[in-house]
């Protein structure tokens, strides 16, 4: 009896760490996002998971990807498929880039240096934020992999060419210019919470965190949270950064409401790499970033956290894609939570997709691990989505690959 029993039962390793506990229950990109909500005070994860007022164009970004039918094709050898894709001339193990995100220090006390080491092991492209936590040269010590800096064109030029001047002596690849923030939305979650951006860490969430011993203990124990990348290197003073809190009112008086297409070719002045367009919403401004002569765009509503009611970025896709697909590539973030998220946007005429909440959540859920998790997810889902598609290589991912459903 015993024997049969040691046949077909077997015991689960007991695993000491707390983050690949809380990671061995997760199954998606949802399950890390209630990982991260019970672990996180409700003011950092409400700046993670929240958007600009009423938060509908965060939900119809994730709930076009719903619409979107798949159309498989059977009797197809798949036993091998090719996942890859070139973007900017380089090539990638597969259509996904890290989007830049903010303050990421804020869920996990290593923040952009684990996502960029999680990122250079599976070979993906990370994008660094300006407003991040680690500056350009620390993330680039750490990280092999390919990285992109993302800069926005701030009143202070200067700053910005400076910026700009230390991603290229860090071996930066490419510049991801975001355009969608002459003024800062309205996030009211973080209004509700007392939660700014660039976020200060008040009395509300420190009364919060008590409740969450891990994440406390994390925070207080660590070096003090800096925006690294966001100041000269003067005002760096050789201690890596400044206090975020003084920074606050610096970089919001910094976004400028008369950034134009003539900042473009400025910026093009001082880089001679790629340039990406993040936060293109229309046919015209797609058609205007060609005539610009920048190697991309990203169709991009900044994850619905800037202006609510705008159009969900994968419904924007097929008409941009056909406008200028030929003469850029044309990338896509909002609501990607899956590999076969990647296949729809692919199929729509994507070259790849952006993601940024999917390993925020993570890495609030389980640091590193968490990200290199989510990153696994992605590959693996892509891989079985084209196989169960009948596509062997991406470009066998077509408009004939899909359907709206309601339409």
């Amino acid at each position: 009896m015993l024997g049969t029993l040691r046949s077909v039962v077997r015991f689960r390793r007991l695993e000491l760490s707390p983050a690949a506990r809380r990671l061995g229950r997760c199954a998606s990109v949802e399950d890390l996002r209630e990982v991260a909500r019970r672990r996180l005070p409700r003011g950092v994860f409400g700046y993670i998971d929240g958007a600009a007022e009423d938060e509908r164009t965060q939900a119809r970004n994730c709930n076009a990807f719903h619409r979107l039918e798949f159309r498989p094709r059977v009797l197809r050898d798949v036993t091998n498929v090719d996942p890859g894709v070139t973007v900017l001339g380089r090539r990638h193990p597969l259509p996904l880039i890290l989007a830049p995100t903010g303050f990421s220090r804020i869920a996990d006390s290593e923040g952009e240096l684990a996502v960029a080491r999680a990122a250079a092991r599976a070979g993906i492209t990370y994008s660094l934020s300006t407003l991040g936590t680690r500056s350009i040269e620390e993330v680039a010590a750490v990280s092999s992999g390919p990285r992109w800096f993302q800069v926005y064109v701030w009143k202070d030029r200067g700053l910005v060419a400076e910026l700009v001047e230390r991603a290229r002596e860090s071996g930066y690849e490419a510049l991801l210019l975001t355009v969608d923030v002459a003024v800062l939305g309205r996030r009211e979650r973080d209004v509700r919470y007392g939660f700014t951006l660039p976020p200060q860490l008040g009395l509300d969430t420190f009364v919060d965190g008590i409740r969450k011993p891990g994440w406390t203990w994390d925070f207080l124990t660590s070096e003090p949270i800096i925006f690294s990348s966001a100041v000269s290197r003067d005002a760096m003073g050789g201690a890596g950064g400044v206090d975020a809190m003084g920074l606050a009112q610096y970089v919001n008086e910094q976004f400028d409401p008369k950034l134009a297409w003539d900042d473009v070719d400025w910026l093009r002045s001082i880089w001679d790499g790629p340039i990406v367009i993040k936060g293109i919403q229309t046919v015209a401004d797609a058609v205007r970033s060609a005539e610009a002569g920048v190697e991309g765009i990203v169709i991009s509503n900044h994850g619905g956290r800037q202006l609510d009611d705008a159009p969900p970025t994968l419904e924007l896709l097929q008409p941009v894609a056909d406008a200028v697909g030929d003469r850029l590539d044309v990338l896509i973030d909002g609501g990607v939570r899956r590999g076969s998220d990647i296949a729809k946007a692919v199929a729509l005429g994507a070259t790849a997709c952006l993601t940024g909440r999917a390993y925020f959540y993570a890495l609030g859920a389980g640091g590193e691990r968490g990200v290199d998790l989510v990153l696994k997810w992605f590959d693996e889902g892509f891989r079985r989505t084209m196989a169960l598609l009948g596509a062997r290589t991406v470009g066998e991912i077509t408009p004939e690959s899909v359907r709206w459903r309601d339409r």
